[in-house]
């Protein structure tokens, strides 16, 4: 059986340890957003308690089907009325830590899939 490497168009996450996630090599301490067709922001929310609807809004001008919420070193959902806007469109979200929603996203962009992820570091 012949077997390909996935191929990544957008950014890829290379690593990620407390407190710190890399994309493409570059290692960030901030959080940030990225999407597999390419956009990388930093996300200037600087944990859970920060967050607020508005910090979402990036997210509705990309094209994309799914967000991974990284929520931090451990699983918070956050409030479904700060989603509202994404559901509006049919973008769906999915919750977990961030060390697994770094691993989800290169799963899902290495498939080609319109994805983003919204990393808590």
């Amino acid at each position: 059986m012949k077997l390909q490497a996935d191929r990544m168009q957008g950014p890829t996450i290379t690593g990620y340890g407390q407190g710190w996630v890399a994309v493409n090599g570059e290692e960030s301490r901030n959080s940030l957003l990225i999407s597999s067709a390419g956009h990388r922001l930093d996300w200037p929310v600087a944990d859970f308690e920060s967050l607020q609807a508005i910090d979402f809004e990036s997210l509705l001008a990309w094209d994309i089907e799914l967000v991974l919420f990284g929520s931090g070193p451990r699983v918070r959902f956050p409030n479904p009325q700060w989603l509202a806007a994404l559901y509006a469109k049919r973008i769906g979200v999915e919750t977990m830590d961030t060390h697994a929603a770094c691993r989800t996203y290169n799963f899902l962009a290495g498939e080609g899939r319109k994805v983003a992820a919204a990393l808590l570091v």
